[in-house]
């Protein structure tokens, strides 16, 4: 059992990390449309993009299948981008519910995450005998921490949007806009 918490501590210090900011900023990315009345759409949003990211942490880790690492770090920054950039189509209506499409998009993104986490795990777990295990506390961790991630981004948004009576669609424009300022620095440095 303390093997199982060693890995899902580390998934989920892995993802609350500055390191990790990438990730963080997809997370910002996806969530700053939503507000807590939405809690059902951003959870089945945060559980497409770790079902993505599971499926291909899982075959990457055990190596059946592989991707040029210089290209999956290109290619994380640009699902931020073009997350950040949808976020500007954000109409202030009521009733924010994403279309089939948008969980789809967000899985598929999932995946190319999961690539860039799958270097990470496999240096943690070298030669281990049973991936199982590891890979699952290692998911969980990474939900839990992105879990705390979507309710802090919450009330941030709450906290802003009441406090300064900014309107919802500035608000998610700002946001998106700092969201793409700060990720295009990333491609650049990231261009394979």
């Amino acid at each position: 059992m303390t093997y199982f918490w060693t890995y899902l501590s580390l998934g989920f210090q892995h993802i609350l990390n500055w390191q990790a900011m990438d990730h963080l900023l997809f997370i910002l990315a996806i969530t700053c449309i939503f507000t807590w009345a939405d809690i059902k759409q951003i959870l089945w949003l945060v559980t497409a993009f770790t079902l993505g990211h599971s499926v291909t942490l899982a075959l990457a880790t055990i190596g059946w299948i592989s991707v040029n690492p210089e290209w999956i770090e290109f290619l994380i920054p640009c699902t931020i981008l073009l997350s950040a950039i949808q976020n500007l189509n954000f109409k202030d209506n009521k009733k924010r519910s994403p279309s089939k499409t948008s969980y789809y998009i967000v899985l598929f993104f999932g995946l190319i995450h999961g690539l860039g986490f799958s270097n990470y795990l496999q240096s943690l777990l070298g030669k281990e005998s049973s991936l199982f295990s590891p890979l699952l506390a290692f998911n969980i961790g990474l939900e839990i921490g992105q879990l705390i991630i979507v309710s802090l981004i919450l009330i941030m948004t709450t906290g802003l949007i009441s406090f300064t009576r900014i309107k919802r669609i500035h608000y998610v424009y700002v946001i998106s806009g700092i969201i793409i300022g700060l990720v295009l620095p990333m491609l650049a440095d990231r261009m394979p």
